[in-house]
Formats: structure tokens, C-alpha cells, sequence
């Protein structure tokens, strides 16, 4: 619990615990929440970096329900504001939205709703915000005294180097000239140093209180695997771990998108594709099937996911390398929201690192832009090739010390074996130089090995001093070496070369025998290795105090429960999870409520919730006690 308590300085500080209760069904403030709503509270501005699913919204919609007037949310993605306005009106909270989607009466009639200062809540997108028509309601409000707050969400969009640049988000500086005195709050889930300096600086929040909470999201378990065969390696993850339930497939083009949602379909899954190249309407239906049904695996590009509020996505696949340590931070924070136990699992091979950097290479911008992408790059590799805890090198990476393994990622449960790849990094790097640094690395290693193939004989690289010398390793191996070789910068693409490998900086120090390589030594994951039962009695249901074993009789329970929120929620046309998240279901089953009181003390049961729902739910669980 945070500085709001009941014996709190004033009736506001008092009156947000109560609306934590009675609207939204949750005892206490969690972590920074409640110091952040004390700040709002008190007329400050504030900057808020909090994890996915760490509670960012409650800390503008509980102001903005206590204080009278309007809270007006600028939100990047229709499908965000959307979801929260329906979850909003379901708690009894009043809210609406204004984006391209309604008809020009709807906007209308909510502007007037607006002006008359009858809502709590307006989204909006920044492209509409900045049109004179709503700038000018704005001006009603603030002269009327009823604009509250202004809440920025997804703030690292303001960033030119960020990994989902939004060019409007520059021009929000100036509501801090337009409307002195009113609120700012800006938060986000993913900003490094560099991005915070950004938010700063662009939104004129330099006076703002800071709040950095941890990055770490205890409930998600890391995996990355040596990529063999990226589909199938995916397949058998989720066989193994997530069978019928939702999840995100990331790939890193419309092509692998395609071909690999149409491979999941024909292995009866039920997924879909989704990018920049399908016409709007199919987008926007694929996402409502996406959050109205349980179950369904989204294969995207990274296009799709921002603003989703789906908390019970069980996991989040990279088929693909992305292009930074932050967009595998935001993309893989959408696993798990509610808390309970989620996977995060990557492919990745020597062609994502090849490929990744000629993009980076070949991409626009100045020569500091492309630096500042690259150490970035070279960040991400870092966290991919590490043999140490993956949890303690992505929180490093934001500027968070884990100071024991985690004991919950692949290196923690499977530690990974190190070795002195001196002379082995000597052998290959050397391999480059004679051959002219202009050959891939299958060339490369046919040298090593001694594999006389055509090529290498017409070339004459059979005569080569490093032909051979590599034939206590497997071609395997000597690909692993390349790769690591490649993240850490010693070697480099040749983005003019077709896929040639250059010595880069450090290799110098390597031949000369000045600097010792230590490498990690790859072994084949087992199919099952990451493996939770999915029947039977003992299964793991994991959430953020711990795993708890879950009989076959309490599973029966909560899947007529979930059962019975899609019904309720397909009667209100609304996705599953704004009735009751998974999280709130199996608190159910584990206290078995016999009354409504009772069931009013399940953490997310409010007020209304508890009135629309709680007689068929108590039916449902008096039925099986």
C-alpha cells in the first residue's frame, strides 16, 4: 500500500481509496499508485514509467473519477481507448471516446456531453486533439474550470528514435502553454534514459515528478532457443505450454506473417494475421476476434499490439529478432497483464543478427541515429547470446539491479555452459581476413572444417592456411561462434556484400592474442523442456505471490466460469475481460463466495459489477460446492 490510507491527509486522499473499492473492486493501491495519485491530487505534474500491466491507468481514471470536470486520455490506438471505455461504462464510470470511428452525430452528441461537463473520461487520439474544432472545446473546459487533467498515455511516442514514433506527440507540448494550471501525467511502459529525456523535453514536463517502478515482471518466464526451424520449434512450445489459449506470434514481414498463420491454421490452431498490408476493416475485425474470443493466437507484426489491453494473453512468440531491447520489452510485456503466470518465447539464429543489421545499415538518418540503433542492437544481441540470468540483463539494460538470478528464465532452470572460444574466434576471424572479408558465414565454415566444396576449390581456398583448422568443431558450432562473434561486434555484414562478413572492432586485439573470447557453448533444447502439464492432478497455476496447485475439480470450476463470461459477454457485445479478468475467476474458485458480500471481497468485484453479475456467478459457484 502506498501514502493513501484511510487516516490520509484530506477527503480526496480518503475518497480515491474509496473509488479503488467501490468502483473498481481492489482493497488496496499497488506499488508507486497511490504517491502518483497523491501527486495529481496535490496539482502536480507527473512522469510515469510502470510496467505493463503494473496499473498505469488507475492512476488518471481515479482522479479523474474524485475531482469534478473532464480528464481528457490522448491515446495512440482507437482499439485502446475503445476497451477502456467499455470496461469503464461497465464499472458505472462515466467515459467516451472520439476517434475516426463514430459518425459525425455520435461526436457530436459526446462534444455536447463534454461541454456540459457531464463525462469523467474523454479519449482521444493526438491527431484529434490538435484539430482547432477540439482545441476549442478544450478552451470551453479550462475557461469553464472543469478540465481536470490531462493524461498521455503511451508517452514514449514522442520519442523520433523510439520504436513507435507518433509525430503528433511532439505537438502536445503545447498544451502545457495553452493551459497553465491544468495537470499533465505522462506514462509509459518502455523508456530508457534517452526516451525519459525526450518525454521531457518535447512534453515541457521539466518540473514533473518522476516515477520509475520496477520493470520486472515477476510472472513472465523468459525463453530463447537457437533457431533450427522457427515454426515447428514454436509448435511444440505451444503444444507443450499454452494449447487453446490466446497468445502473440511476432514475425518480422508480411510474407512470414501470412505463411505463418496459414502453417498454424493448417495445424488446428486457431490464428490470424494481421499487418499494414490488409485494408482497415479486415484489421479491425481480426483484432475484435482477437479480444472477444478466448483462445485465438494473433501472428503479427509489431503493427499490431500497442494498446491492446488483453490481459490474459498467456504468451508472446518472436519468431523473428526485433530491432531493440525496448520493442521486445513493450511487445512481450502485452503476456500476462493479469498477473498470473505468462511465457515470453524467441527464435533466434545467426541470419536474424546478418539481416537485422543490414537493415539498420541501410536505414535513414544521420550518422548519430544510426550509432544510437545499433548499440541498441548490440544490447539486444547481449541479452540473447548471455549465459547469466535473462531477468537481471534486461532490467540492467533499463537501469534496474536484480541482485539474485531470478530462477524463472532459461539460463536460471537450464544454466548454460561456458567455454574459452580464444582461439576458436582467432581461427574464424583469421578465415575472414584471407578470404577478403566479402563471404558468408556457410563459405566460411566449409574453410574451417576442410569441406572441399566446389566453390572453395575454384576459389583456391583449399590452399588457404585456415583450411581445416576448424575440424574440431561441427558445422554447428562454428555457426554459434560466428553468431556471438557477430553480436558482440567483432564481426560485421557488409551491408554492401550480399551477405559478407568484415572484421569489426575488437577483432584486431582477438589475432594478436590481446584480448581472451569466453562463449557459450549452444546445446539443443529439448521440445519439452518448458513444458507445464495442462491436465491432470497438481497442474501449476502460477500468479504474482507464487505458484498454486490447482485441482482437476477446481479447473472444471473456473472453465464454466470463463464459460459463463463469454456468454455474458457476448450478450453486451463486449470482449470477455471486461466482465471479469482470468485473475478475478480463479480468486473465485479458490475463496467459493456464498453470498454477495462475500463475493464483493474478490479483488476486482466492484459496485456495478457486483450488482450486473453477481447472482448468475454466485449460481455457478454454489451449483459446484
Amino acid at each position: 500500500m502506498g501514502r493513501l490510507t484511510e487516516q490520509a491527509r484530506g477527503p480526496e486522499y480518503a475518497g480515491a481509496l474509496d473509488v479503488l473499492r467501490r468502483v473498481f473492486g481492489y482493497q488496496q493501491f499497488r506499488g508507486e499508485q497511490s504517491a502518483i495519485i497523491e501527486t495529481v491530487l496535490d496539482g502536480d505534474d507527473a512522469l510515469v514509467l510502470m510496467p505493463t500491466g503494473g496499473g498505469k491507468s488507475l492512476c488518471y481514471q481515479v482522479p479523474a473519477i474524485l475531482k469534478p470536470g473532464t480528464a481528457v486520455v490522448v491515446s495512440p490506438l482507437i482499439a485502446l481507448m475503445e476497451d477502456q471505455v467499455e470496461a469503464l461504462r461497465i464499472l458505472g464510470v462515466s467515459a467516451a471516446f472520439l476517434n475516426s470511428s463514430l459518425a459525425p452525430r455520435e461526436a457530436e452528441a459526446i462534444e455536447r456531453s463534454a461541454a456540459a461537463g457531464k463525462l469523467d473520461l474523454l479519449y482521444v487520439a493526438p491527431e484529434r486533439l490538435l484539430t482547432d474544432r477540439f482545441l476549442a472545446l478544450l478552451d470551453r473546459l479550462h475557461a469553464a474550470g472543469s478540465l481536470t487533467l490531462f493524461a498521455i498515455d503511451e508517452a514514449h511516442c514522442v520519442s523520433q528514435w523510439g520504436h513507435d514514433f507518433r509525430p503528433e506527440y511532439i505537438q502536445l507540448g503545447l498544451l502545457a502553454e495553452r493551459y497553465p494550471g491544468v495537470v499533465r501525467l505522462a506514462l509509459t511502459a518502455t523508456a530508457d534514459a534517452a526516451t525519459r529525456r525526450e518525454i521531457v523535453d518535447k512534453l515541457r514536463l521539466v518540473g514533473a515528478r518522476r516515477f520509475v517502478a520496477s520493470f520486472d515482471r515477476p510472472n513472465i518466464r523468459y525463453r530463447v532457443v537457437m533457431m533450427n526451424d522457427a515454426k515447428s520449434q514454436f509448435l511444440d512450445f505451444y503444444r507443450a505450454n499454452h494449447t487453446g489459449e490466446a497468445g502473440i506470434v511476432y514475425c518480422l514481414s508480411r510474407k512470414s506473417v501470412d505463411t505463418t498463420a496459414e502453417w498454424l491454421q493448417r495445424h488446428g490452431i486457431d490464428a490470424l494475421a494481421y499487418h499494414a498490408g490488409l485494408d482497415a476493416q479486415t484489421r479491425r475485425e481480426r483484432q475484435a476476434h482477437f479480444l472477444r474470443r478466448d483462445g485465438v493466437v494473433m501472428v503479427a507484426t509489431v503493427a499490431f499490439g500497442m494498446g491492446i489491453d488483453k490481459p490474459d494473453v498467456r504468451f508472446v512468440a518472436h519468431l523473428d529478432l526485433p530491432k531493440s531491447l525496448e520493442g521486445y520489452y513493450q511487445e512481450t510485456g502485452r503476456a500476462g497483464r493479469d498477473g498470473e503466470r505468462a511465457d515470453v518465447f524467441m527464435t533466434y539464429g545467426l541470419q536474424d543478427v546478418v539481416q537485422v543489421s543490414r537493415m539498420l545499415a541501410e536505414g535513414g538518418g544521420d550518422e548519430r541515429h544510426k550509432r544510437a540503433e545499433r548499440q541498441r542492437l548490440e544490447a539486444l544481441l547481449a541479452y540473447c547470446e548471455t549465459a547469466g540470468c535473462r531477468r537481471q540483463s534486461l532490467l540492467s539494460y533499463f537501469g534496474e539491479t536484480l541482485e539474485q538470478p531470478c530462477g524463472n528464465c532459461d539460463t536460471c532452470l537450464e544454466p548454460v555452459d561456458t567455454f574459452d572460444g580464444t582461439v576458436a574466434a582467432q581461427k574464424l576471424l583469421s578465415t575472414v581476413v584471407r578470404t577478403g572479408q566479402r563471404f558468408g558465414a556457410g563459405h566460411l565454415i566449409d574453410v574451417l572444417v576442410g569441406n572441399r566444396t566446389e566453390r572453395v576449390a575454384k576459389l583456391r581456398h583449399d590452399r588457404l592456411t585456415t583450411f581445416g583448422v576448424g575440424s574440431d568443431l561441427d558445422v554447428h558450432a562454428w555457426r554459434s561462434v560466428t553468431r556471438q562473434l557477430l553480436a558482440g561486434g567483432q564481426l560485421r555484414p557488409d551491408p554492401d556484400g550480399f551477405g559478407g562478413l568484415m572484421v569489426g572492432q575488437g577483432a584486431a586485439e582477438i589475432l594478436r592474442g590481446e584480448r581472451e573470447v569466453v562463449l557459450r557453448r549452444d546445446t539443443h533444447v529439448s521440445r519439452r523442456a518448458s513444458g507445464r502439464s495442462r491436465s491432470g492432478r497438481g497442474q501449476q497455476v502460477a500468479v504474482l505471490g507464487g505458484a498454486t496447485e490447482v485441482t482437476d475439480e477446481e479447473e472444471r470450476l473456473f472453465q464454466e466460469l470463463r464459460a459463463l463470461r463469454s456468454a455474458l459477454a457476448k450478450e453486451a457485445s463486449v470482449p470477455p475481460y471486461v466482465v471479469f479478468h482470468d485473475k478475478t475467476l480463479r480468486e473465485m474458485v479458490a475463496a467459493r463466495p456464498r453470498s454477495l458480500d462475500e463475493l464483493s471481497q474478490v479483488a476486482g468485484v466492484g459496485a456495478a459489477k457486483l450488482e450486473r453479475y453477481g447472482e448468475r456467478f454466485l449460481e455457478a459457484l454454489t451449483r459446484q460446492g
